[in-house]
């Protein structure tokens, strides 16, 4: 198992890495041209672009899929193809109508609903009046996602992950033809444009899921509506999982609000959520895809040993990846945020004729000190991904549900009482308490049921890969006291200086693993799809 789940990983991650370089180019693209502080529309741009985000990390990505996947492969095992089909067409049928219904609400009801995503903006009816035209445009999105949400479920229930993956390509290509079409132009024009961008971006994202369906065998005919006994199982199994896997989400939102009261802050969160995202995408995400439709299959198959070790493995996975890369951005967040949203940005808009990124340095402090607090919380959010995993395998969804609400109230209370003496920085140090508190409950509870029981591997491995990442991050900082010097090694341009760190940093964080033995050269042949030489 441990090899199918490496190899399935390698293929999801691969084609997610190529989508969040185009997502680094797009934030790197929009930053530069529309800044950050001092900039309403930037701050408007990112909060209205916040909702669909949101959304679209739920159900393209998480809780929609928690529900679903367990249920259609039921269908698919015990009652076959066609049986399968039909229960997601009554889906389909229902999502739908309802997001029809709610995208029309929010369109029509947008300046209530950017008052409680931006508490804040009431005191600048320009950014307000923006936030609502930009939500306005990019909203329907949602109704796009919800589509490729079920069209992933029902890929990745057949273990054929690719067209999911890759779909979130297509949204960052077309923001950033949109972005650099108008990059010349007013800032405002510049937002209206990367608005329609996300626009466009849902429709072809919806039309990859669509082919892929469709090469399957599953492209679903549109019905009408029908309560059925199958839909009422989703119903009742999607809901507490759906709070249950949006805990994060619902943070950014809280946070999101929080931070409005701050000119900048928004945009600072923002960027500084686009630079974890990359590899809580690459790993957690991938990992929770990954082993959602292994376990559940091994799970109903009666296999509890399979589904155990399954865990183990995905934990280990997680910490392999999560801890080094949460240690690289604690050491390094200021030189990450210049390097590419100042340095690199400036010189990639010379290309459409700007001298220079609007996103300044002390834009770069900001967001730098956001990013290093988020990680710490990096870990928690992977690991969530992979305990949450279990329960979901297990049609369970009250349980992380019950923890959700927990860090939900938690992050909450914590940003709003820590804001007043730690401006926007209270919002990641909040998330980053949050996260850990659900992650411990969500494991001791899977402790508690039998279901989560370490083994002598991932006992033996764990504290020799956290060791390794704590050696590789002192290192990092170590070496970035000399970023100055390094610059002028490196011709004055700092991301060659933080390509340089983060070639270096993985090559030292590996031959540490190997010393110590947290991990072997056979799980890269694992990986790779080739049969261990040890």
């Amino acid at each position: 198992m441990a090899r199918g789940i490496m190899k399935s990983m390698a293929t999801v991650s691969g084609l997610i890495m190529l989508s969040r370089v185009f997502g680094f180019a797009r934030q790197i693209l929009i930053s530069g041209v529309i800044g950050a502080s001092g900039s309403p529309v930037a701050d408007a741009f990112w909060a209205a672009f916040r909702l669909p985000n949101m959304f679209r990390r739920l159900l393209a990505e998480g809780a929609f899929q928690a529900a679903f996947i367990p249920l259609f492969q039921g269908h698919h095992v015990g009652s076959g193809h066609d049986e399968a089909k039909r229960f997601a067409e009554d889906v389909l049928a229902w999502l739908v109508f309802i997001l029809t219904g709610l995208s029309a609400i929010v369109m029509i009801f947008a300046p209530a609903f950017v008052f409680l995503l931006a508490t804040g903006f009431k005191e600048d009816p320009e950014k307000f009046d923006l936030t609502v035209t930009f939500i306005r445009i990019m909203f329907p999105y949602l109704a796009l996602m919800s589509l490729v949400g079920l069209g992933g479920g029902i890929l990745n229930s057949l273990h054929k992950f690719a067209a999911a993956a890759a779909a979130p390509l297509a949204l960052n290509v077309c923001m950033i033809i949109a972005v650099l079409l108008y990059a010349n132009e007013d800032v405002v024009i510049t937002g209206y444009a990367a608005s329609w961008g996300v626009f466009a971006g849902g429709i072809a994202q919806l039309a990859i899921l669509i082919f892929g369906a469709w090469r399957s065998g599953f492209l679903l005919r549109l019905r009408l509506p029908k309560v059925t006994l199958h839909v009422k199982r989703l119903i009742m199994l999607g809901w507490p999982g759906f709070i249950g896997a949006s805990a994060l989400q619902v943070n950014t939102f809280i946070g999101t609000n929080i931070a409005s009261r701050e000119a900048g802050a928004i945009s600072w969160l923002m960027n500084a959520d686009q630079l974890y995202q990359l590899p809580l995408a690459m790993i957690g995400i991938t990992l929770g895809i990954v082993l959602m439709p292994s376990m559940s299959r091994a799970v109903k198959e009666g296999n509890e040993d399979r589904a155990r070790a399954g865990l183990n493995r995905g934990l280990e996975l997680a910490l392999l990846f999560a801890v080094p890369a949460a240690a690289a951005l604690i050491a390094m967040p200021i030189l990450i945020c210049a390097a590419l949203y100042t340095d690199f940005a400036g010189d990639a808009l010379k290309i459409v004729g700007r001298d220079e990124s609007a996103f300044t340095l002390a834009d770069a402090r900001a967001t730098g000190m956001a990013l290093m607090l988020f990680g710490f919380g990096l870990p928690a959010f992977c690991l969530h991904k992979v305990l949450a995993s279990a329960f979901f395998a297990r049609e369970n969804t009250k349980t992380p549900m019950k923890f959700s609400l927990i860090a939900i109230v938690l992050n909450a209370v914590l940003s709003i009482s820590l804001f007043p003496y730690l401006s926007y920085i209270a919002v990641p140090i909040a998330t980053a308490i949050a996260s850990w508190t659900e992650v411990s409950f969500l494991a001791r509870q899977l402790g508690k049921e039998g279901i989560l029981k370490p083994d002598k591997r991932l006992k033996s491995r764990a504290p020799r890969l956290v060791l390794s990442a704590l050696l590789m991050g002192f290192a990092i900082y170590t070496v970035v006291q000399f970023q100055a010097e390094l610059t002028q090694i490196f011709l004055g341009q700092m991301w060659l200086v933080l390509i340089f760190l983060t070639i270096a940093g993985a090559a030292l964080y590996g031959g540490l693993c190997l010393l110590l033995g947290g991990a072997r050269l056979s799980d890269v042949s694992t990986a790779l799809g080739k049969s261990p030489s040890s």
